[in-house]
């Protein structure tokens, strides 16, 4: 089986780095990233594919998301836990997560697959991130997915009654006029790409200062990425 180039190597290592994967498991890693199609374009490698992975980090997510809601809502019902773990879960709120991680670019694709923009696609991003979860409790069980899904997820999303809908943006500045902080201001940093398939990096500024950037295909989309990330940020280091 062909063994994964040098560069690639490094930077399944900076995701290893990222996730708390020990390298030695580097192997799960790539193959959470490994997509169907280019298992399929390559059979005489005989690559693994993320599908089963997908299939254990879903159910693990959502045990994690589960018990976090449960511990933290004692007085929501059942049909509350339950509507709020599959916000939590869904596609929609799983793709950008995977964007912030970084995991796009170490998709591996089939031509068509990637011809087709499926390093963008939700989808798809959404299933590797599953896998990635999925890898990570094979090699540490809970102990070592646990941290990790927490640490990506914003906090207020197990908290709040009414979820934002990921208007990132508009949670931000609601946290900043809280706090008496309202000079924020959003900047594109970085254009790359086709004209067709562009790809934008945002800067979230707090008080004239870079606070967090994020990446998008349109520049809204950036700018809501770079805003998530900076409410991690700030809900991390206890604002």
């Amino acid at each position: 089986m062909e063994r994964p180039s040098s560069s690639y190597k490094t930077s399944l290592l900076g995701l290893a780095k990222q996730t708390g994967m020990p390298t030695e498991q580097l192997a799960l890693l790539q193959t959470a990233l490994t997509h169907p199609s280019f298992a399929a374009e390559n059979p005489r490698e005989q690559w693994e594919h993320n599908q089963r992975l997908e299939f254990l980090g879903d159910a693990v997510l959502g045990l994690i998301v589960g018990e976090a809601l449960y511990q933290r809502q004692p007085d929501w019902s059942e049909g509350e836990l339950s509507r709020r773990r599959a916000a939590i879960v869904c596609e929609a709120s799983l793709a950008p997560l995977a964007r912030e991680l970084g995991l796009g670019p170490l998709l591996r694709l089939g031509r068509g697959e990637e011809n087709s923009g499926g390093r963008d696609k939700p989808s798809v991003l959404a299933d590797a991130l599953e896998a990635v979860i999925g890898a990570l409790f094979l090699a540490g069980g809970l102990t070592l997915a646990q941290p990790f899904v927490l640490s990506i997820i914003p906090n207020d999303v197990f908290l709040l009654r009414q979820l934002d809908n990921g208007d990132h943006k508009t949670a931000f500045q609601e946290w900043a006029q809280r706090k008496g902080r309202i000079d924020i201001g959003y900047r594109i940093l970085e254009e790359s790409g086709p004209p067709h398939n562009r790809l934008f990096v945002a800067g979230v500024y707090l008080d004239g200062k870079l606070l967090a950037s994020g990446e998008g295909r349109t520049k809204k989309e950036a700018e809501q990425a770079a805003a998530g990330k900076a409410r991690r940020q700030v809900q991390q280091g206890g604002g």
